[in-house]
């Protein structure tokens, strides 16, 4: 798909990869791109970047979402490209003694943000998009959605719950022309990355924002169910699915090793 002429809305678009996939987005020719983010001066500001429009929203609630939704189509007509592309970054603990936690609140609020936002968008919008013959989700997952993130069991659990959600979205509704893709970085120049400690993402090949929103846009162009914009975690994924058990000891060394470094 081109987004040349289309309605674009980006959640998580104040900052980050959201910010630059709004501004990749604006040059590359989109009608109207609806920046929606939770820090609503910072979705003014890029709004104001883009010639696009800003709402405030948060994405762990459903009516945020169907709001975002519903004025956009209502002001600028039908929404051809959603990002689901809001994330957070937290339950990460190098040292923590259980990887079920202490507490089901970083459970719960990575498992609104990274699964049912993009639970939410695909309710609200798949039957719009069916009426009107098709459309297209880019939902901004992470690597760790398919190796695992070592240091953070909510955030690695709930990264795999969406790549599962995104394939059987683009299973059941590919029949409906509704395109669907996953863009799964490893370590981007970001706040979030910033504040957490450092991990295997970390050294990997750091990619800046701007440079993940071009790989987006490119793989949106070839209708790339997953985007990579590290190349190397294909032969990660590989080497997983290879021999599980040798992949699992790795991890273990790694994660051994993060809690040593973090505990100087």
């Amino acid at each position: 798909m081109q987004v040349t002429g289309k309605v674009v809305v980006v959640t998580g678009g104040a900052n980050g990869i959201g910010k630059a996939l709004c501004e990749v987005f604006h040059q590359a020719g989109a009608a109207k791109v609806v920046v929606a983010d939770m820090e609503a001066a910072g979705a003014r500001a890029v709004a104001a970047i883009v010639n696009g429009a800003a709402f405030k929203c948060d994405v762990a609630q459903e009516k945020d979402i169907a709001h975002v939704i519903e004025e956009t189509e209502r002001q600028f007509g039908p929404i051809e490209l959603f990002c689901s592309n809001a994330g957070i970054g937290g339950g990460f603990d190098p040292m923590s003694a259980n990887a079920g936690g202490s507490s089901d609140e970083p459970w719960q609020r990575s498992w609104a943000i990274h699964v049912m936002a993009h639970v939410y968008a695909a309710r609200h919008l798949v039957p719009r998009m069916k009426a009107r013959g098709g459309g297209y989700f880019l939902n901004t997952i992470s690597a760790a959605g398919l190796l695992s993130q070592v240091g953070s069991p909510a955030y690695s659990t709930t990264k795999h719950a969406a790549v599962g959600f995104a394939e059987n979205l683009a299973i059941s509704h590919k029949a409906h022309n509704i395109r669907v893709s996953i863009l799964c970085p490893q370590g981007v120049d970001t706040n979030m990355l910033r504040s957490i400690p450092k991990g295997p993402q970390s050294g990997d090949g750091d990619l800046s924002p701007e440079q993940v929103a071009k790989d987006a846009l490119a793989g949106i162009a070839q209708e790339t169910f997953l985007i990579l914009p590290h190349p190397q975690v294909l032969g990660y994924m590989r080497k997983k699915t290879e021999n599980y058990d040798r992949w699992i000891g790795g991890m273990a060394k790694i994660q051994a090793k993060m809690r040593e470094e973090f505990g100087k």
